[in-house]
Formats: C-alpha cells, structure tokens, sequence
C-alpha cells in the first residue's frame, strides 16, 4: 500500500507541475502578445510622414427617363499629409487637409462642391502623465470664388479670401495620435478678406471698409479615430471657439465627420460630413456632405 502510495503522490506531483508548466507558459504567451501588441500601438521616436491622394467621383445619366432626372457629374479631390515628430518630452503634430470639387449638371454652368485649404500645427512639451503643456496654429481658406447661396451672381469670397487664423498656448490631453483634446484659454483669431468685399459693409465679421478682424477668446479642439469595423473608420474633428471681446457666450462649431470603407489598397468608399455655425459668416448652421468610390494614392 505504501509502494501504491507513493506511486500516486509521484505521479500527482507530475500532473501539478505539468499544469504550472502549462499556465506558466499560457502566462508568457499573453505576456508576450501583449509586449507585441503595445510595441505596435508605441510609434518610435523621430519624425514620421504619411501622405494619401484621394479622388472621389459620381455620375448619373438619364435618357427617356419618364421619372424625371438630370444627369450630372462630380468630382472631388483630396489631399491629406502629416508630418508629426515624436520624443520622449515633445510631441509635434502637422496636419494638411485640402480639398476642391466640381459638379456639372445638364443644362446648368460648372459649379463648387467643395472647397478648403487646412493646416494645423499643435506643438506639445510633456507635463505629467497624458498632459502636456501646448501652443497650437491653425490656418484656413480657400480656393476659389464663392457666391452669394441667394444669388449666385454674387461672389462674396476667392482664393486667400477670407482667411481664418488662430494660435495660442494651452493644455493638451494626449492618450494617442488617434484621440486628443487641447485646451486653449488663450486664443487669438485674425480674419482677413480683400477690401473689395468690405466696400458695401461687413464681410465674415470684419467691419465695412476694413480688411481684417481680431477676436481674443477660448479655443477647444478634439480629435478622434477608431475602428467601426474592419476596414471601417470613422475620424471625428471638432473645433470650438467663444470670443471673450463680443458676444462670449455665442460659440462658433466646426464639427467634421469622415468614414472611410476600405474596399482594397487603392479604392475605398468615402463619406464627409461638416457643420460650422459662424454667425460672422452666416446667421444658421452650414453643412455640406460628400460621398463616393474613392481612387486612393499613398505616399
């Protein structure tokens, strides 16, 4: 009975250690993949550029169509390029986004879909943690003429007419390049436009007969990308701004939604959304969307 005793408590301490061995190496394993898996997520230090050319089209055509129908034809084009450095204190975030779009419909003249030129530069010095002491600058224009929505004879805006500037120091919460909020308390805003646009009266907020506009005020800029699905993201962009010199508590939006269906490499499906309130501009809410098959082009 001993002997069979003994036997047992042996063969029992095998199983034991065979299933720490088992556990233990199960432990590693998880260990290991998730060593991997922040290492993926942790960019290197150092500069990193990504750049992507995008073309989005849709047409309709319509022959006898008893329904009734125009046919059409548009294009947008876009580019989108970051150049962002990255150490151990500073991070320095570089955004390009510029877009242009054209439609032609049947019996009517070429018309603007789509229009803008964006740089945001956001510079951060580590403070503790995900906090960093920020000074952000950011430049918007345009293209091309804009005309009157009531009247398209009237053009009330060109290329580098109006253009829209902010900078100012912060605070900036950064849990990654796809998730941000900076915090400006101390932003200055400079609108300018041509004087021509200024002869009969005011024009995006700058007074009749001037050129420019200076506003003092609070800034809030968020930024967040993640995964729907796969192959699906969607990128939210949202830009507030409240003048402490006029009116602080009438807030201007800029608020952009973008969802990309990845299809392959070099097509996807794009949908834009935007809505900016800027009584300055307009006394109402603006909104434009663009969707399409997108030809893409990485560099």
């Amino acid at each position: 009975m001993n002997k069979i005793a003994l036997r047992l408590a042996i063969v029992a301490l095998f199983c034991a250690g065979f299933v720490r061995a088992q556990v233990s190496e199960k432990e590693l394993l998880k260990k290991t993949e998730e060593t991997v898996s922040k290492i993926k997520e942790e960019k290197p230090n150092g500069w990193e550029k990504i750049g992507m050319f995008t073309f989005l089209a849709n047409q309709a055509s319509f022959d006898n169509w008893l329904a009734g129908g125009q046919s059409s034809i548009a294009g947008n084009m876009g580019l989108k390029y970051d150049l962002n450095y990255k150490s151990d204190t500073w991070t320095w975030d570089n955004k390009l986004n510029a877009n242009y779009g054209l439609t032609k419909i049947s019996g009517q003249e070429l018309r603007k879909t789509d229009d803008r030129f964006e740089l945001n530069s956001l510079l951060g010095k580590k403070a503790s943690g995900e906090w960093y002491y920020s000074f952000f600058f950011n430049f918007k224009t345009q293209f091309d003429s804009g005309f009157d929505p009531a009247d398209n004879t009237i053009k009330i805006s060109h290329f580098l007419s109006p253009v829209f500037i902010q900078f100012g120091p912060g605070m900036m919460w950064k849990k990654s390049d796809d998730f941000k909020i900076n915090v400006a308390p101390a932003t200055s805003k400079v609108i300018m436009v041509h004087r021509h646009f200024t002869d009969l009266g005011p024009s995006f907020g700058v007074a009749q007969g001037e050129t420019s506009r200076y506003e003092f005020g609070a800034a809030v800029n968020g930024y967040y990308k993640f995964n729907i699905m796969e192959n699906v993201t969607a990128e939210n962009i949202l830009n507030l701004y409240t003048n402490y010199l006029e009116n602080p508590y009438n807030i201007d939006i800029d608020y952009t939604l973008n969802i990309v269906m990845k299809v392959n490499k070099y097509l996807t499906t794009n949908f834009a959304f935007q809505t900016i309130y800027d009584d300055n501009a307009f006394a109402g809410f603006q909104t434009r969307q663009v969707i399409g098959v997108g030809v893409n082009y990485g560099f």
